[in-house]
């Protein structure tokens, strides 16, 4: 394709970035390693390595932005652009030859021991990398996120890569894409019965790491994750990046003042100062954003001027669970009727239960918030 028509494709990216940011990004190489609904797409580079050991088969289609049927069977890589595509997988052993040259890296992987070699190399030579966490089981396209890795939040892809990279000594400086959705009432693909007694499931994968059960994928929502990427990184490459992508919607300052508040109104209940409470600012946004969706527990169920979390029932533990969201006033009613402060006597003023203070309704709700913290912890493995 002439130099002309390559303009003329692109020339609203030409008009966003000029001629000067543009000519940045036609310069640069980027390596995409894992190229399923993630990792395909294009909007300017001139060089791209993509690297895959995977075939497209019928139920890649769905996410998969440039397969058709007809390449059903052939490798995921295979334009103007100058491809150079690799198809064999990326392993730590000799992991430079694959990235040999890049500008940027983009982790599409969905193996989450070859990603975190993946994304310990990069920070390691100091080359460049954004990483994609887990679009599976998510449908809410409003929940997608750019962030650190260390300001991530209940995706559970991204809580294993954290944590993985962490015990590396990586804490920080990886961009990725992520949903805060927490996952719904979704399963693993169940395997057939003759795959099972063909021998230990985990012995039927490609290859030994690699799973052999696969979790349902709404189709858009791969599409969307690798849309931000490639805009965060084409910025970037073209001198006009994103300095400071809003994390979890700008919300931690309020998750730090309702974990602050919440381990005072504890220290007041047990009778002595706590430093720490079983739960953290993790839980906190759980608790505040997806049971109670920002909202009261008691009927009509307004948002609150003034959000509080509250232990909700004195003779359980403070966990997720025991936990709700009240406005300051029903919080302050909760805490007089039934978290009557240690100096008190049974006999001078009794405590309630909840269930009395609030009625059958408000319980049901509190109880139903249990069963969904239940749902999660299985999907997450805690």
């Amino acid at each position: 394709m002439t130099k002309e028509l390559i303009r003329e494709q692109l020339a609203r990216c030409y008009a966003f970035f000029g001629d000067e940011g543009m000519a940045r990004v036609r310069e640069k190489s980027v390596v995409v390693v894992g190229c399923g609904g993630v990792g395909t797409g294009r909007q300017g580079v001139s060089k791209i390595r993509l690297v895959d050991f995977d075939y497209v088969t019928l139920s890649s289609l769905n996410r998969h932005a440039t397969a058709v049927l007809a390449d059903v069977g052939t490798p995921k890589i295979s334009t103007w652009v100058e491809v150079d595509s690799r198809v064999e997988i990326w392993r730590k052993e000799d992991g430079g030859k694959l990235l040999e040259g890049a500008d940027w890296v983009i982790d599409a992987i969905d193996n989450i021991t070859t990603k975190v070699d993946l994304l310990k190399y990069c920070h390691e030579h100091n080359i460049k990398v954004f990483s994609s966490m887990g679009a599976s089981a998510k449908a809410d396209p409003t929940r997608i996120q750019i962030s650190d890795i260390s300001y991530t939040m209940y995706d559970p892809l991204a809580r294993s890569v954290r944590r993985r990279l962490r015990l590396q000594g990586v804490s920080s400086g990886i961009p990725v894409v992520y949903s805060t959705e927490v996952p719904g009432d979704v399963k693993l693909l169940p395997l057939p019965e003759e795959e099972f007694q063909k021998g230990d499931v985990k012995e039927l994968g490609v290859f030994d790491d690699f799973r052999v059960r696969i979790l349902p994928v709404l189709g858009s929502l791969p599409s969307l994750f690798g849309l931000h990427i490639a805009t965060y990184v084409l910025c970037e490459m073209a001198g006009n990046p994103i300095l400071n992508p809003l994390p979890i919607k700008n919300r931690k300052k309020l998750y730090e003042r309702l974990l602050r508040d919440l381990l005072h109104r504890e220290s007041k209940f047990v009778g002595e100062p706590i430093n720490k409470l079983p739960i953290d600012e993790d839980d906190v946004a759980l608790i505040f954003e997806d049971l109670h969706l920002g909202r009261s527990v008691v009927p009509p169920h307004a948002v609150p001027a003034h959000p509080a979390l509250v232990r909700w029932d004195p003779a359980k533990p403070l966990t997720p669970e025991n936990c709700v969201v009240f406005d300051s006033t029903e919080a302050a009613k909760h805490i007089r009727e039934c978290l009557a402060p240690g100096s008190r006597t049974e006999e001078t003023h009794p405590r309630k239960t909840p269930r009395d203070v609030w009625g059958h309704e408000v319980q049901a709700v509190v109880e139903r918030h249990a069963g969904d913290l239940a749902k999660y912890r299985a999907w997450v493995g805690l």
